[in-house]
């Protein structure tokens, strides 16, 4: 039996208008046929997250898996409405906005987290002097590392005021939203190569463990694919994204358009 989840309504905030993705800049999108710039993809399965965490709470933060499309884009100061629907103890959610459906994804909370060796992934700085990206950036079978990064007290509400979560498992419990380390999956590209504009397009994250606010969370990433596909450059990534050196998190799977094709001038 199918029952449809009361629709979760957002505000859709753009938090990278001043970030180095100049996609997310409204002129540079336009040039690459969207109508302005774009609301980070992480962003958007953050307000996804949503409805996982209003029905499994500290559960899904400690083993829940979520997977997300994005298919359009979202715009800054839209309303992007969330839908859910619960079959057979899984969601399958979908984002639309615009009267277009721009995400789709799904989650579930498995018995229990599955077990994830940190010796399987290996522990790599990040790039001591980026460079402007090329075709070894990413290279195939390539490791790469991020600078370590936290979130606490007031940046950690920033966070939740950004993503416009309210949900009182982060604020009251100390909780970290799961949408950061999907900032960290980002980070992997970023803190390895100086890119142009670039898309988020996919990704599937199993959580291992809720990750507190003020943990310092990096990423042990593999580069697992790198491909051209209508003009535009992917590349994929498994990662393990560890709190403090030791704890994992989060096992992700992260795809992401590096070099996309520019529209034809009209």
């Amino acid at each position: 039996m199918t029952s449809r989840i009361e629709t979760y309504r957002v505000s859709a905030y753009n938090t990278a208008k001043q970030s180095e993705n100049r996609m997310h800049d409204d002129t540079v999108a336009r040039r690459y046929g969207f109508s302005g710039g774009l609301v980070p993809g992480v962003d958007v399965m953050a307000y996804m997250m949503h409805l996982p965490v209003a029905k499994w709470g500290r559960a899904f933060l400690e083993r829940g898996l979520i997977e997300a499309r994005f298919l359009k884009p979202v715009y800054d100061g839209e309303t992007a409405d969330v839908t859910g629907e619960e079959k057979d103890g899984s969601l399958t959610i979908a984002v639309e906005s615009r009267d277009q459906r721009c995400a789709a994804g799904s989650a579930s909370l498995p018995a229990s987290a599955p077990s994830v060796s940190v010796a399987d992934f290996s522990e790599t700085a990040p790039a001591v002097e980026r460079r402007p990206v090329d075709a070894t950036s990413y290279r195939l079978g390539k490791w790469l590392g991020t600078v370590p990064r936290a979130w606490a007290g007031d940046a950690a509400a920033e966070y939740l005021r950004d993503v416009r979560e309210t949900d009182p498992v982060f604020a009251q419990e100390g909780f970290s939203h799961p949408g950061l380390v999907q900032r960290i999956m980002n980070k992997v590209l970023v803190d390895n190569a100086i890119l142009g504009p670039w898309i988020h397009v996919g990704s599937r994250m199993q959580l291992l463990a809720a990750a507190r606010n003020g943990d310092e969370l990096t990423a042990r990433a593999k580069v697992t694919g790198n491909y051209e596909k209508k003009g535009h450059r992917f590349v994929e990534l498994d990662a393990l994204v560890v709190a403090n050196r030791s704890t994992p998190v989060a096992h992700c799977r992260h795809i992401a358009i590096y070099q996309p094709r520019e529209q034809a001038a009209a």
